[in-house]
């Protein structure tokens, strides 16, 4: 097997367009139909940023307390996943809004939470590449997962009913094929995890 095809950026691209082919042979909605698919996608693929951000945070904490580089590294690994994920997800979330409800709301409260949390994670983890301090980019992942669930616990909820329609439709179809998106989105998460710890690692060689 070349050395192509067991890369893990070449794995997470087709992962990605695995991702894909699932979504479209999803199990439709009576109300929706097959629009409901790409409310799927913008779920599992919100679901798998907050996983790794939550995965970056418990990683970077046992980092501070071990003192232990590798774990600092997967913590600035998953950030930069979590940011990826957090940041594209919007745009799914625009497109499930054209598409199930015949316009966008970008006023609607969790979207515009959600825009700046993209910004936020974009700006804070340029930040921390720039200062390059492995301690201080584990506290921030730490303290920007916390600052985020905070945040959106408090925040209305127009398009987004708790709880979860998907969880709570009582259609084992639906939930199964959804449990099995979200395992996907996370192996590709994983996947590019692995990709960003391979540049830190040459990173830290050719130092």
């Amino acid at each position: 097997m070349s050395k192509t095809i067991r890369s893990p950026l070449f794995l997470f691209i087709m992962t990605v367009f695995l991702i894909g082919t699932v979504t479209l042979l999803g199990p439709q909605e009576k109300t929706l139909g097959s629009n409901v698919r790409i409310i799927y996608l913008h779920g599992a693929w919100v679901l798998t940023a907050e996983v790794a951000f939550l995965a970056a945070a418990v990683i970077g904490a046992a980092a501070l307390v071990a003192r232990k580089a590798v774990l600092h590294n997967w913590s600035r690994a998953l950030g930069w996943s979590g940011t990826f994920f957090w940041v594209t997800y919007l745009p799914l979330s625009l497109c499930a809004m054209e598409t199930n409800w015949n316009g966008l709301f970008l006023a609607e409260p969790r979207f515009r939470m959600a825009l700046i949390f993209a910004v936020t994670a974009v700006l804070l983890q340029i930040g921390l590449w720039l200062f390059n301090l492995t301690w201080l980019t584990s506290l921030a992942n730490i303290v920007f997962i916390i600052a985020l669930r905070v945040v959106f616990s408090t925040a209305s909820n127009i398009m987004h009913p708790p709880p979860s329609p998907i969880f709570s439709s009582g259609n084992y179809a639906i939930i199964t094929f959804f449990i099995g998106l979200n395992l996907l989105t996370w192996l590709a998460a994983y996947l590019l995890t692995r990709f960003w710890l391979a540049l830190l690692t040459r990173k830290a060689n050719t130092d």
